[in-house]
């Protein structure tokens, strides 16, 4: 049984990161557009760092918990599994027929800044310098983003949907509903980084791994069971640029938000495996997906299969 605790307590950790993300995530929505914060901006800044709450947190408590390599791992694993595995089941339900989405800017600024990433990994450590670099590339991105979402909706008639199309919107959700959201969120987040990042670096010590090998591998997988579950949903409701589009975006706010921000905290030393083999995994993950967002191709089932066993197989190197 004690053997069993540490696996426990991490789930449990894991548990407490998705719930109190997803409660801040609509608290925070909810409170912002309330005070007459437009919607656009709502669903370009507020739900995009919501989501992505979880992993900041970890990738924070590991700096401060002196195990970096946790923090790194968790976000080049996610990437990788954001691909591989998240789009890879969903396809294996039914077809994703992302023929019928553009999705090729947004693809493109992924590559880019999954090339940033590695350039400035070969640097050795992400310190303060790499930091800024990385907000303001994040920076641009979320500029363009809106300025292009703000010249769609002038060429649109109707627009009063907008706040509909935003996740955790509920306009009949009072107030103090709102502040209940907000604090669970703002509690939990910490309470279930510091019980994950804790009970996975035991779990490394018990092994005789690294840091680097759980975050790679159990924190990223855990991590990024929300994206595989909106995009299973989004792949049987037939909605293919939903789900492409939420892998594109969250790997590429965890590249620049994530680490971005984590690494003003404290500098995050490049173990020398991920420079010889992790992130090229990474980057050629994102590189499969030309197909789907270039050729218009759909990730049909048998691009399901190849998807799963090549992350299968990723895996298996790792632990090995």
């Amino acid at each position: 049984m004690t053997e069993l605790m540490p696996w426990l307590l991490s789930g449990l950790g894991l548990l407490i990161l998705l719930l109190a993300g997803d409660s801040l995530v609509k608290g925070a929505v909810n409170l912002s557009l309330r005070l007459g914060v437009p919607a656009l901006i709502v669903s370009l800044t507020i739900v995009a760092f919501g989501t992505s709450a979880p992993e900041l947190l970890i990738a924070v408590q590991a700096i401060l918990d002196d195990a970096p390599g946790l923090a790194i791992g968790n976000v080049v694993g996610s990437n990788t599994a954001n691909i591989l595995l998240v789009l890879g089941i969903p396809a294996l339900l039914a077809t994703m027929h992302t023929s019928e989405c553009d999705t090729r800017k947004s693809y493109n600024y992924m590559i880019a800044a999954s090339i940033l990433f590695i350039a400035l990994a070969f640097r050795g450590v992400f310190d303060w310098i790499a930091a800024l670099v990385l907000l303001a590339a994040l920076a641009f991105v979320l500029f363009d983003q809106a300025m292009e979402a703000r010249g769609h909706r002038a060429a649109c008639a109707d627009v009063s949907e907008d706040e509909e199309d935003i996740e955790g919107v509920d306009p009949d959700l009072p107030g103090w509903r709102i502040a209940v959201f907000l604090v669970l969120g703002l509690i939990g987040l910490p309470l279930g980084a510091s019980l994950l990042v804790d009970n996975a670096t035991v779990i490394a010590k018990t092994y005789g791994v690294s840091d680097t090998v759980i975050g790679l591998t159990l924190v990223a997988v855990g991590t990024s069971l929300p994206e595989l579950a909106t995009t299973v949903m989004a792949a049987l409701r037939r909605q293919a640029d939903v789900a492409l589009g939420n892998v594109i975006g969250s790997n590429m706010f965890n590249l620049l938000a994530i680490i971005g921000v984590a690494s003003l905290v404290g500098p995050i030393p490049v173990d020398q495996s991920f420079l010889t083999f992790d992130l090229w995994v990474m980057l050629a993950a994102s590189i499969l997906l030309v197909p789907f967002v270039y050729l218009r191709r759909d990730i049909t089932r048998i691009w399901g299969v190849i998807l799963t066993v090549l992350y299968v197989a990723y895996l298996a190197i790792v632990l090995s």
